[in-house]
């Protein structure tokens, strides 16, 4: 028999202290206490929370930098409790996987982002002792997820004072949380991105509303909890694009962190391509006006030579160079140094070259530059949105007051306003901000209109980037259902005031072309969206395709349109085309975060 001690740092005090670490032999027995299920219990939080427990009995399954992770090796066969648990040493455990063990310690309750926060929490026992009874065991069999195993339920529905894993995927996980657990044959719905990849086990067989392209679309009522979060903190993650595969088992031990289950894989994967590529969309005729966004996500002159070329590609080859492109995402020319500057003349000058380079047109831009760190994004880096245009097809953009060049300066806080001039619409300012000082703006960007005409046509095109998701924003895996997003009260009164806006110009000119474009950071199921349309008499595109094709972003394995280009009624009776434009956010190597999208719209001169 070997008897040693297990050091460590205090969590708190900083002080070193040593705890016993006892080594039997594989023949002496355990001695008796409570079993991984009693500490685990048939809830959220453990029924021992608090009380100190001994002898817990388990075999090691995987390790990392400050704990362990045990199962019970003889399960009583009911799903209800979990016979798996984390054991938090606080550093470097001398344990390893297949070590059966005996733990003393104290139940707790670990929440990530503290006592006050949404997440759920993750049972761990804090140990005082850990006993090694023998080396080599065999580890517990993983429990299958998914077609030939256990399926998880289809809803997440928070049922208050009830615990019921076979009705509510949110118990369901809880049930296995610390288990070993197995997916076969799964299927990327995701690009792999920061240490994560989400997947559909067997293939997606059974799974939710297939994207178009192998991902799964995320729909009003079903957020797709049969998807498992893989997470790379024991094992490294292959790159991966949507519908690339892991073929095989893959096992790891199901944790619980910031909103999300997440399936630890203890072997790094296998992976197989899905052969997904790029699409690419046809060019616009020339009785065609082509009107597109796109995301750039953080462009400035810092941004990598390689991702500007991508962006520009984008452009060019993916949609074809249109007409007039709403462009999110732009910063300023010194990036995120928080040095004061606010203009972006450089930032936008080095993607137009770009776009030369990759083979497009010669495109121009107009922008309003923020007041500094007034528009949301990252500090210092003046997000702002901006229209890129090109005027060889017969697009014009209409200048007013005229500009001395292309930024208009300190404009940020002067609204433009809707004028009738003999029943036809014009604005008094082009480019010009939406309602700036309205508190629905505040710390974000604001709208920006512009007038142009094509072919002699007037139109008013507004170009958007709204609220992003808030800190406050509860996990859809979390202990508050169903979970409150504060941010989406945001974008409401955000769409009421672009709403508003429409409506004026409409007051006007009833059959004024109005195109509001631009990443609204809402799923077109959302409130947000669906009140812009209603209120405003727009017809949004994306709601109009099939549930497959609509999507712009894939957030946590769920695609979804957070892209949109909206038509008043005038332009929706013209004969158009729609296509969301899939080159971003299904690759694992993108350069933006979000798809591009544009409308092809056939409107006679005038």
């Amino acid at each position: 028999m070997f008897n040693g001690t297990l050091t460590f740092r205090a969590f708190t005090t900083g002080m070193v202290l040593a705890l016993p670490l006892t080594v039997l032999p594989a023949h002496t027995a355990a001695a008796a206490g409570q079993r991984i299920r009693d500490v685990q219990g048939a809830g959220h939080e453990s029924p021992l929370t608090g009380r100190t427990v001994s002898g817990v009995a388990g075999v090691v399954t995987a390790v990392t930098g400050n704990g362990f992770w045990m199962q019970d090796p003889r399960p009583d066969g009911k799903d209800e409790t979990s016979e798996g648990v984390f054991v938090f040493t606080r550093t470097h455990p001398t344990t390893v996987a297949g070590d059966s063990v005996r733990v003393d310690g104290k139940v707790s309750e670990y929440r990530p982002g503290g006592s006050s926060s949404a997440n759920l929490s993750r049972t761990e026992i804090d140990a005082t002792r850990t006993t090694v009874d023998a080396h080599g065991a065999a580890l517990p069999e993983p429990v299958r997820l998914g077609p030939k195993g256990r399926r998880a339920p289809a809803a997440i529905t928070g049922a208050t004072g009830t615990f019921d894993p076979r009705r509510d995927a949110l118990d369901f996980y809880e049930s296995l949380e610390g288990m070993r657990v197995r997916v076969e044959d799964a299927v990327a719905v995701g690009p792999s991105g920061d240490g994560e990849l989400p997947v559909l086990p067997g293939g997606g067989a059974g799974a939710g509303t297939r994207a178009e392209r192998g991902g799964i679309v995320l729909r009003a009522g079903d957020a797709n909890p049969e998807r498992v979060i893989l997470g790379d903190a024991l094992a490294a993650l292959p790159a991966l694009n949507v519908g690339d595969r892991l073929p095989g088992a893959n096992d790891g031990v199901l944790d619980y962190g910031h909103g999300d289950f997440k399936l630890l894989l203890t072997a790094a994967p296998r992976a197989e391509s899905g052969g997904l590529t790029r699409e690419t969309t046809r060019p616009a005729r020339s009785a065609e006006l082509s009107v597109a966004t796109a995301s750039m996500e953080g462009l400035s002159p810092d941004t990598p030579p390689a991702r500007v070329a991508a962006l520009a590609a984008d452009i060019v080859d993916g949609l074809q160079s249109p007409d007039l492109v709403t462009v999110s995402g732009v910063q300023d020319n010194s990036g995120t140094k928080d040095d004061g500057t606010v203009v972006a003349d450089q930032t936008l000058a080095e993607l137009i070259t770009a776009i030369s380079a990759a083979g497009g047109p010669a495109y121009d831009w107009r922008a309003i530059s923020p007041r500094d760190n007034a528009d949301g994004g990252e500090a210092g880096g003046n997000n702002r949105v901006v229209f890129l245009f090109r005027a060889d097809r017969g697009l014009t953009f209409v200048d007013r007051p005229a500009l001395d060049g292309t930024d208009t300066g300190d404009g940020s806080d002067v609204a433009t306003r809707v004028i009738g001039e003999n029943g036809r619409v014009r604005l008094s300012h082009s480019p010009g901000r939406i309602a700036p000082s309205d508190a629905a703006w505040s710390g974000t960007r604001k709208p920006l209109a512009a007038e142009v005409t094509w072919q002699g046509r007037r139109l008013i095109v507004v170009a958007n980037h709204w609220s992003p998701r808030f800190s406050d924003d509860q996990p859809l895996f979390g202990r508050r259902q169903p979970p409150l997003r504060p941010s989406e009260w945001r974008r409401e009164a955000q769409a009421r005031v672009v709403a508003g806006f429409v409506k004026s110009v409409r007051a006007v000119d009833k059959n004024a072309g109005v195109i509001v474009a631009g990443n609204l950071n809402e799923r077109d199921f959302a409130a947000p969206p669906k009140i812009l349309a209603r209120d405003a008499e727009l017809t949004d595109l994306p709601a109009t395709l099939p549930q497959p094709e609509r999507y712009t972003a894939i957030v946590g394995g769920n695609a979804q349109a957070l892209d949109h280009i909206m038509l008043s009624p005038s332009l929706r009776r013209a004969k158009h085309e729609f296509d969301i434009v899939h080159r971003a956010a299904e690759f694992a190597d993108r350069a933006g975060d979000h798809d591009p999208t544009v409308v092809r719209l056939e409107l006679p001169a005038r």
